[in-house]
């Protein structure tokens, strides 16, 4: 019956996705950010997109039965990032939609004035988004293959699903992820909070009794504690926050609104929309009870589902898990094939016109996707580590995103360049060496030995940003006095 569900609610997805391109005619305008006429509502379901995926279903509530309270972190950065969002959002939408940009890598490049800016923010974005992707495909893989009583391996689930997103990706871009997300956030939704109430109930007589039960038999995950202390909380929200809206992806909707008052009126509503994120939270608490002792973490809300709930019941979670791969897995995709496409083959004026380079993104998608799957099949790290080293990467963006908004132009394009070559470097440092910044730099307070290798690389960033665009800008001003 579980194998049932899920297969028809599979079909149904990409039966939908399939039929988002009834009537339009797929160039590339329409194909990656829908001839930018999305208004309130599709907006908000794709921006939903980024809390509800599958390391909200898995990772969310994996942290929390592994860590316990370090997985609040998750409650506290999203709330801060719609609140930068209704401020640096707009902006971006009025002028990419004045300049007619489609990537994040355009408007770097148009900006700038520098093609190489845009290959270099391309080529960040894809690195980026290649692990977010391989993590919604291996969340994918897990959820069926628990929810099916393992009669679908995780790496058949993985094929199969990398098969459907490539198929209805290819055939409706952008569209076909704004209709599948209807589908997605009204089942998954009713899910989470189902499993949020039932589990504690289940397990402990309710929410309370499960943290007065906890408080005693696990007191050392109700606080933060070494390594995840309270500097590692703090820099950890503040990397996710402000890296949130410089995933590439993430420019795909932000291009796609039909006004940029969309996004002022969502950052009203979605703070409140995250508070259903607490119910995952207590779904990882709640397995601590139902099934101790998992050696992967990430498997606590289905482990905990499959003992508490009959097997149709998992049919509906394994295909609400799912959705929440194939959503922003759609997104991740369309995002990182037009990066390569529209900011690759252009480099070459004549494979650069649009037709050329809208053919060019939708077969990218294929090799892409095959990626991705490999990734997720032979290169797993965990769901965690993977968002946050994704994040480490684009949060890099932040300055040069925010700085070229003021007044006065604070910023140059060497400034951004070097900013970006020694963030991206230093957090591929201490990522390949498995060190940290304290380490790296032992005259650095060994309280900063929680500090997120994102802000580590962040800070450097900003000191280059700032010290080579003032000197570029002094060099400018000379040569300006000497030709007057």
């Amino acid at each position: 019956m579980a194998i049932a569900l899920i297969a028809l609610i599979f079909v149904f997805a990409l039966a939908l996705g399939l039929l988002a391109r009834r009537g339009k005619k797929m160039d590339l305008e329409q194909w990656a950010v829908g001839r930018r006429g999305f208004g309130t509502a599709v907006i908000f379901l794709l921006m939903a997109g980024e809390i509800y995926t599958t390391f909200t279903f898995l990772g969310a509530s994996g942290y929390a039965y592994g860590l316990g309270a370090a997985a609040f972190y998750i409650l506290a950065y999203e709330p801060l990032a719609y609140v930068l969002g209704y401020w640096v959002l707009p902006p971006i939408c009025r002028y990419a939609k004045l300049h007619g940009l489609i990537t994040q890598a355009d408007f770097f490049a148009h900006r700038f004035a520098s093609r190489e800016l845009g290959i270099a923010v391309g080529l960040i974005g894809v690195v980026a988004m290649i692990p977010y992707l391989a993590l919604q495909l291996e969340g994918l893989g897990l959820i069926v293959e628990v929810a099916s009583g393992e009669a679908i391996r995780a790496h058949v689930a993985i094929l199969i699903g990398t098969a459907g997103l490539v198929a209805y990706v290819m055939a409706s871009g952008i569209r076909a992820s704004a209709w599948t997300a209807f589908m997605k956030d009204g089942l998954l939704l009713g899910i989470v909070v189902f499993l949020g109430v039932y589990l504690p109930l289940h397990a402990y007589g309710g929410i309370g009794p499960m943290f007065h039960r906890l408080a005693v038999t696990h007191p050392e995950l109700l606080t933060l504690h070494v390594p995840q202390g309270i500097v590692w909380f703090v820099s950890t929200v503040l990397v996710s926050a402000l890296g949130f809206w410089m995933w590439p992806h993430a420019f795909a909707y932000i291009a796609s609104a039909c006004s940029e008052s969309v996004f002022r009126r969502n950052a009203a509503v979605l703070p409140l929309y995250q508070l259903l994120m607490l119910f995952i939270l207590l779904v990882g608490f709640a397995a601590i009870g139902i099934v101790p002792g998992l050696k992967n973490p990430d498997l606590a809300l289905l482990a905990a589902s499959v003992a508490a709930l009959p097997g149709w019941v998992m049919g509906v979670v394994g295909g609400a898990g799912m959705l929440a791969a194939l959503v922003p897995g759609s997104l991740l995709l369309i995002a990182t094939a037009t990066l390569l496409a529209k900011n690759g083959l252009a480099l070459t004026p004549a494979l650069g016109t649009e037709p050329r380079i809208a053919f060019a993104a939708r077969v990218l998608v294929v090799p892409v996707a095959i990626i991705a799957a490999a990734f997720a099949i032979f290169g797993s790290s965990g769901i965690v580590a993977l968002l946050l080293l994704g994040y480490s990467y684009v949060v890099q963006l932040f300055p040069a995103i925010v700085l070229t908004f003021t007044v006065r132009r604070l910023v140059t394009t060497p400034g951004v360049f070097a900013g970006l070559a020694c963030g991206v470097v230093l957090v591929t440092v201490l990522t390949l060496t498995h060190r940290h910044i304290v380490q790296l730099l032992p005259f650095l307070p060994h309280s900063l030995a929680g500090l997120n290798d994102g802000i580590a690389a962040l800070s450097v960033n900003i000191v280059a940003l700032v010290l080579v665009s003032a000197v570029a800008r002094g060099r400018l001003h000379a040569a300006d006095t000497e030709i007057a």
